[in-house]
């Protein structure tokens, strides 16, 4: 079984995939799982089937599904497998052997193995009849993610399985998309005017349903349709898309596209009013006022903020990784790749070009992955280019997993060397962590990194391929590992005198750090720094400010926090759940807010309820936007796309997300309840500019149009504001950092 995850919006890659049409030009039976339920048992289908006929088999997973947690059965009986007894088997079985010729294998496949999987589809029910009309006129076939989408749909626009029997509504789920098992298909065709095919991107149901029912009854021939109508031209120019072949499938596009088909034969007042109600939805704030946008960006200490920089005039070529957000943060770097991609593009573009020389970024995991091939074709080439790898020994862009078959930097150093690079340079944050026989490459110069600007520039020089690596541990890494003992914790803090400093922000440019933060006092926007998400980079400290204190020798203290007086809650007043209730948590980049849905679908399983949580993370888990929706029902026949559409609840953990087009989207006018927190949470965007102000009150605008009314307005303490009253009212004032014989247990440096 191979799982094959297609990222639809790509969020988090660096193409929109879809991974049907690769899979059955190999003869790679296609599983598409809806919702998460199904990825247990079609996972246990998957096996069985490749048992069965012999073929690998696909599990498609979209984001939406892989992305998304919920209630569901762990039975062991829930799955039985039942062998065809309609087909039979080669009595030298379907199995590859040696020896084994090629023509022998393509006729086994062709001839049995991909018909002993329609026959598996067949005598297992992948795929099924749902709802039959007794006088049934439209059909709708789809599977995986689109079948959710439809029945999502079909709720929204207040269709249930008794509306769509009276409407003459036949729905067929489809388990195995390829290869399309096709006795159960014809008899959905029979007896209906017209068939809408729903799935992702393009079309693979659509054209096996369409050969089907081609030749083989002259009284079964129901129209088709699906990415365009039978009005269009072929190809369908994009205004004449029905269910565009881009971009991401949606509930709300489904839903519109089969009100469009049920108006040709039924019409319907509360059809009607619930499509009315979705596009009264569609966007009414977001044009009025776009809202200010939260990108992700580096965490606080991360060794990118400093390695991705080039100096004046030169030009970096972006790879796979954290380091990719360079591309937006005006470092002179661009284009994206695949894995081991890094710098191919110069390859043919050298000569061209105009430019005499390139960097290319490339992170130590996308190396070990496959990043020496593109180093050893660009000396083969014998282009100019500097390769820098940026060693922060750990997977970082996706949780910090340790780095697979990993080498030393002295290693590292010795196989570029074996590969014919001209000159190898290692920047490092600590110098002395190697030891005078480390074992480094014959030439190899190793110097702090301090001296990155200058070595840029020197490499930039030598012709033909260099390497310089940037050696330094990932800030989020080396903090989980200070916590569990396994790295030392500096006992060196830097504060910012408020009294002295003057808001230039050059600490801020200097670091391009998120714990450089602006702090407002009377005379005006300061800058402080945030000693509960500082990652002790100290790279604030290279401005040359007189208003920087250190403190050598202390400890953090950890405030003791609040503890909630339990006899002072209220009770809380627990809806009926007649409907689905819908929660849309908008936050911050691990800042918890993928914590909240988990908390809450617990919260709903321990009260015996059905729940089902979708985290849009993608590269957001980087101090970028982070959607969590959350629904809950009383039964799980009641969830159907766990993607909210329309917002009972918005809980806005921070101002601009809550803001953000894709919230706002969900945000349903006199109905949807908004709690939002208005505390300016630094951006991206404010450390690169200083100069500019958080926009709050032109955030809160936007997001009063668009619910209609009033919010519940909160301000969350921020670690600046939540400290020992002895430190004074304006926040963190730099008594404590200054003297430290205070002992006050604001959370500010002690003697250790």
């Amino acid at each position: 079984v191979v799982g094959a995850g297609d990222d639809h919006s790509a969020r988090s890659s660096a193409v929109a995939h879809q991974s049907e049409h690769v899979f059955s030009a190999c003869a790679i039976p296609v599983l598409a799982p809806a919702g998460v339920q199904e990825y247990l048992d079609l996972g246990l289908h998957g096996w069985a089937l490749s048992r069965y006929c012999g073929c690998w088999v696909a599990l498609k997973t979209t984001s939406d599904s892989a992305e998304s947690s919920a209630v569901v059965d762990i039975g062991a009986d829930r799955v039985k497998i039942v062998l065809p007894e309609d087909f039979a088997l080669p009595p030298d079985g379907v199995h590859i052997r040696w020896p084994d010729p090629q023509l022998v294998q393509e006729y086994r496949m062709q001839a049995t193995k991909i018909y002993a999987a329609v026959a598996y589809a067949r005598a297992n029910g992948l795929n099924r009849l749902v709802w039959d009309a007794p006088r049934p006129r439209l059909g709708i076939i789809a599977c995986g993610k689109a079948w959710l989408d439809v029945r999502q749909a079909l709720a929204d626009l207040g269709i249930d399985e008794r509306a769509a029997l009276e409407i003459g509504l036949r729905l067929y789920k489809v388990g195995m998309a390829w290869p399309l098992e096709a006795s159960g298909v014809r008899r959905f065709a029979q007896g209906l005017e017209e068939i809408l095919v729903v799935e992702e991107k393009r079309q693979i149901i659509e054209y096996q349903l369409k050969e089907m029912l081609y030749d083989w009854r002259d009284d079964v021939r129901p129209r088709v349709v699906g990415k365009f109508d039978e009005s269009g031209e072929w190809p369908a120019p994009p205004h004449q898309w029905l269910l565009p072949p881009t971009g991401e499938l949606t509930p709300a596009v489904v839903a519109r596209a089969i009100a469009a088909r049920l108006k040709r034969f039924h019409t319907s007042e509360a059809i009607e009013s619930h499509l009315a109600r979705l596009r009264a939805q569609s966007e009414p704030a977001v044009r009025a006022a776009p809202a200010p946008v939260r990108t992700p960006f580096y965490c606080s200490g991360c060794p990118h903020n400093r390695s991705t920089r080039v100096p004046e005039g030169s030009n970096a070529l972006a790879g796979v990784g954290c380091h990719l957000m360079a591309v937006g943060m005006e470092r002179n770097t661009l284009t994206i790749c695949q894995m081991g991609g890094e710098g191919a593009t110069w390859l043919g573009m050298a000569e061209h070009s105009g430019m005499q020389h390139v960097f290319a970024n490339m992170g130590d995991g996308t190396y070990f992955h496959s990043g020496l091939i593109a180093i050893r074709a660009a000396v083969a080439a014998d282009v100019n280019i500097t390769y820098k790898l940026l060693y922060n020994d750990a997977v970082a862009m996706t949780g910090g997993q340790p780095v697979d078959g990993p080498l030393s930097v002295p290693q590292l150093t010795r196989q570029v060397a074996a590969e014919g690079v001209a000159r190898i340079v290692v920047l490092a944050d600590d110098v002395h962590k190697y030891p005078r026989d480390a074992g480094f490459a014959a030439g190899v110069t190793v110097r702090p990194r301090e001296r990155l600007e200058a070595t840029q520039r020197e490499l930039r020089e030598v012709p033909g391929v260099t390497v310089l690596v940037y050696d330094q541990t990932c800030a989020t890494e080396a903090r989980r590992r200070r916590k569990r003992g396994l790295m030392p914790t500096p006992d060196r803090h830097v504060f910012i005198n408020d009294a002295v400093c003057e808001g230039c922000g050059d600490c801020s440019v200097k670091s391009n750090c998120l714990s450089v933060v602006p702090l407002e006092t009377e005379f005006g926007t300061k800058r402080a720094i945030d000693p509960f998400s500082c990652n002790l980079d100290l790279s604030c400290l290279e401005g040359c400010c007189p208003a920087i204190v250190t403190v050598q020798g202390a400890r953090l203290r950890r405030s003791q926090g609040l503890a909630p007086d339990d006899a002072s809650l209220p009770e809380p007043v627990l809806p009926a759940l007649v409907e689905p209730v819908s929660l849309l948590v908008a936050g911050v980049g691990g800042t918890g807010v993928v914590t909240v849905g988990a908390l809450l679908a617990m919260a709903a399983h321990l009260e015996g309820k059905a729940a089902t949580v979708l985290d849009q993370t993608g590269m957001s888990q980087k101090g970028g936007a982070v959607l969590t929706h959350v629904r809950i029902a009383a039964d799980a026949a009641q969830l159907h796309s766990p993607r909210i559409v329309g917002a009972d609840v918005l809980l806005g953990c921070d101002l601009l997300v809550a803001a953000s087009p894709e919230a706002l989207l969900r945000v349903r006018p006199g109905l949807t309840h908004a709690v939002v927190n208005t505390a300016a949470a630094i951006t991206g965007e404010l450390v690169r500019h200083p100069g500019r102000a958080f926009p709050r009150d032109e955030t809160l605008a936007l997001l009063r149009r668009a619910v209609g009314g009033p919010l519940d307005e909160m301000t969350a303490p921020s670690s600046l504001r939540s400290l020992h009253p002895a430190c004074g009212p304006g926040g963190a004032q730099p008594a404590c950092g200054l003297r430290p014989d205070t002992g006050s247990p604001c959370g500010l440096p002690v003697p250790a």
